[in-house]
This record gives C-alpha cells, sequence and structure tokens, in this order.
C-alpha cells in the first residue's frame, strides 16, 4: 500500500479527532479539501496502484500520463473548483462466479474514481471516529483475518449457536435518500453531499453484443460495487445495526455478539434458545433500512455439531480428545479450493501450452502467493498441503505437454526441479499460531 504523505496524514488525523471528541459534531467546509493538489495527486496514485481497466471514456493511466499527470491534476482540481466537474456514466461488466452465475461490477471513469478516492481520503476519518470495533471490510488497518479472530474468541467464550446470516443484493437495495441522510448526518458540505448524490445517479452502461450500448439510469437505489467510494458508503448504511446492536440491551442480555464483514455478518449467541427472537429484531431493524435478508441463505448453525462458511473459511468446533476442552475449526472452505483450483488449472491448459514456461511459473505464483497470504489462517496445514499438491501437478502436466513427456513427469521433472529450477512457489504446509492452540 502507498504511504500517506504527512501533511495529508495530519489533516486525516485532525478531522478524526474532532469527530472522536464530538459525536454530534458536523462538518460543512471539506470540498475546499477535496480539490486540493496534493490530496488529487494522492488519489491518483493510489487509484493506479489499485490498478483496473478504463471506463466508459476509454481513458487509461497510460494516456493520462503521456498527457501529464501534473497538468491533469491541474486541470481537474480546477474543474472542481469551479464546479464545473460531472460524472459519467458507469460502465458495467459482469464477473463469473463459483456458482456460474455472474455477479455485475459497476466500473467508473477514472477521473471519476480519482475524484472519488480524494472524497474518501477526506471524509472516511470522520466516519472512522464512528464505526463499531466489531466492523472489519474496507476500512483502515482491518482485515478479514481480524474478523475471523473475533468469532473465533467468541466460539471460545460459549457463543456457540450462530445465526449466519445474508442479504439479499445488498449494494443494489441501498436507499439512497436514506443513505445521503446518514451521510449527512456527519458532513452537511453541500457540494460534497451533490457529488455523492451524482455519483449515486450516475447511468450505468451495458455494451452489447450487438454492438450498441443499454443505458440504465438509477434512481433511488443502489451503488455500484467497483465504484472507490462505494464500500465507505455500504459501511456508514450498515453501521445503523453495529449501532442498533451496541444499544440494544437485549442482545448483551442474550450474550448475543455480531461480526460484520462489509455486508456479511454472523450472529453469536451463547443462549442457545433465543435466536429466533434477535433473528426477528434485526429483521426489523433491516426492513426500515429496505433491506432483506436472504431465508434460502441465512441459517442457524449449532457450531458444536455444524459447520458454517464466513469470508472463505469453514468454521465449527471440536473436542481436543487430550484435554476434552472445545476450540474452535477453521479450515479453508471447500468452495475456497475449489476456486483455488480451477484458477491454477486454466492457467496450466492446454491453451496456455505456447506461453513461455517463465510466465506460466510467474503466474501460478501470483495465484499461490494470493492464497496462501489469505488462507494462511487457523487450521490450515492440510488445505495448504493440499494445494502445493495440486500446484506441482498441474505444473507436471504442463510441462509433460509441452515436451510430449508419456510419463506421470516425477523422473523427469522431480520436486526439486520444480523449485529450485524453475523458481516453482512452494505453499507452506505448517499453520500459523492461532486461538485453537492456546
Amino acid at each position: 500500500m502507498l504511504k500517506t504523505p504527512l501533511n495529508i496524514q495530519k489533516l486525516q488525523r485532525k478531522l478524526y479527532c474532532k469527530a472522536k471528541q464530538t459525536s454530534d459534531f458536523r462538518y460543512y467546509a471539506l470540498y475546499d479539501k477535496v480539490y486540493r493538489i496534493d490530496i488529487l495527486t494522492h488519489a491518483y496514485n493510489l487509484v493506479k496502484h489499485n490498478r483496473g481497466a478504463p471506463g466508459i471514456d476509454g481513458v487509461s493511466y497510460a494516456d493520462i500520463e503521456k498527457y501529464g499527470v501534473e497538468n491533469y491534476i491541474k486541470e481537474l482540481s480546477q474543474e472542481l473548483k469551479s464546479k464545473e466537474y460531472k460524472p459519467n456514466a458507469i460502465k458495467r461488466v459482469y464477473i463469473p462466479k463459483s456458482n456460474g452465475q455472474k455477479r455485475p461490477l459497476g466500473i467508473p471513469t477514472l477521473k471519476d474514481r480519482i475524484v472519488q478516492m480524494a472524497t474518501k481520503i477526506v471524509i472516511e476519518p470522520i466516519y472512522e471516529a464512528d464505526f463499531e470495533p466489531n466492523s472489519y471490510g474496507f476500512r483502515p488497518k482491518r482485515n478479514a483475518h481480524q474478523a475471523i479472530e473475533d468469532i473465533e474468541k467468541n466460539l471460545v467464550y460459549g457463543h456457540t449457536t450462530v445465526i449466519d446470516a445474508d442479504l439479499s443484493q445488498y449494494f443494489d437495495t441501498i436507499s439512497h435518500k436514506q443513505l445521503l441522510s446518514l451521510v449527512a448526518k456527519r458532513v452537511v458540505d453541500k457540494n460534497i453531499l451533490r457529488l455523492i448524490k451524482q455519483w449515486l445517479k450516475a447511468p450505468i452502461v451495458e455494451e452489447l453484443s450487438n454492438g450498441k450500448r443499454r443505458y440504465t439510469k438509477n434512481h433511488t437505489h443502489g451503488t455500484p460495487q467497483g465504484g472507490v467510494i462505494s464500500p465507505l458508503l455500504a459501511n456508514i448504511y450498515l453501521d445503523v445495526l453495529d449501532t442498533y446492536w451496541k444499544q440494544k440491551e437485549m442482545f448483551e442480555r442474550y450474550g448475543a455478539k455480531i461480526v460484520r464483514y462489509a455486508d456479511d455478518f454472523v450472529i453469536l449467541c451463547k443462549n442457545p434458545f433465543n435466536h429466533n427472537q434477535i433473528l426477528s429484531e434485526v429483521k426489523v431493524l433491516l426492513d426500515s433500512l429496505e433491506l432483506t435478508l436472504n431465508s434460502q441463505k441465512t441459517s442457524i448453525v449449532d457450531a458444536k455439531q455444524e459447520s458454517f462458511d464466513f469470508l472463505g473459511f469453514t468454521i465449527t468446533t471440536k473436542v481436543n480428545p487430550k484435554t476434552g476442552k472445545r476450540f474452535p475449526l477453521i479450515v479453508p472452505s471447500a468452495k475456497a479450493e475449489v476456486n483455488f483450483k480451477a484458477k491454477i488449472k486454466s492457467v496450466t491448459g492446454r491453451n496456455m501450452l505456447p506461453t513461455k514456461t517463465e510466465d506460466i511459473i510467474s503466474k501460478v505464483n501470483r495465484v499461490a502467493r494470493g492464497w496462501r497470504n489469505y488462507f494462511y489462517y487457523g487450521n490450515c496445514s492440510n488445505s495448504m498441503q493440499k494445494m502445493d499438491n495440486y500446484l506441482q501437478s498441474r505444473v507436471r502436466i504442463y510441462l509433460r505437454r509441452k515436451h510430449r513427456v508419456q510419463t506421470i513427469g516425477y523422473k523427469r521433472f522431480p520436486t526439486e526441479y520444480l523449485h529450485n529450477k524453475l523458481g516453482l512457489y512452494k505453499i507452506p504446509a505448517q499453520a500459523p499460531w492461532s486461538m485453537s492452540r492456546k
């Protein structure tokens, strides 16, 4: 991650501290910070660091750099200062899901992503001061492992009746009216609110197979997945649930804890008999936000006997036969393993035979390192070993086909050759430290 310049850090710290000190303080003058040259420049660098495809206008990073980043930022700053800036339409693409379906993704233009990032740089510290500690998704210095660790801790303390919740089409059902009202509880700068409203209302453009474009106007609900500022807005919206949870004495009395990662959340109950009442309370609140629980995917799980999936991990509890104590068992989910295998297989398939071996190794290494970095947690040893074996197997298959070797390839391409000669990444098998081994 790129380091934030010191002058921007000071601004963010000042905004955060003021919000933390005074819970009802409202910010009326922030827009001038958004078009500051240093903030727009840092926003550009962050957007470029995140990579991503061009939007509907086709403008790429190379185009901006050919024109001159400094000139581009100056002109964008003036455009914002004079209030001439207008967002472009959002390009819709579809990302394949593991179940065969496709997830819609909205891609703003680079210009819009830069302005969204600049706005996020300015306003995020204000809302961070308000967000509850049980929220982990898309927040500075917070990640999925911390969310899993929170669940692990609650399981250790006996919160083993789990409400595994799933919101139906969350990003598509966020009410613009309610969202803007929640944003305005802290930020009442009319120009910031105007920007956010424009992004929410921006039309969505889809490229059709016949070469034409289909425009869809976004009138009252939804924030496109893919927008830089969308995760922050989504957290502002669901912070209502976190705050409600904190203030509701019933949940504390029932020993119920909530862990949320963006729109994914689980509720861990100590009393195994009151989950229906808790779920009913949650549904009432979600109804007020115009959100709906997916009844088919929301379930009640007894973690002493069953497992549930959260953020790519399968979680349950087991009894240690030596000590007789129950401990959390956290492993990469079967779905996550299937996805990993599918990615490795696509990179080492027959259609990749003309590709240079070093390029194939580079690609599979990126996938393998990504797998290791995310899933190296809890009781992952067996899964890591399985995925490493699969990785070696697929690379051998690729090499056999490329060099027309008739055998299974162990003698021609032994493990030492794969790692030492070709540089294939070795997925470590030993599990990291976890609460389950305390």
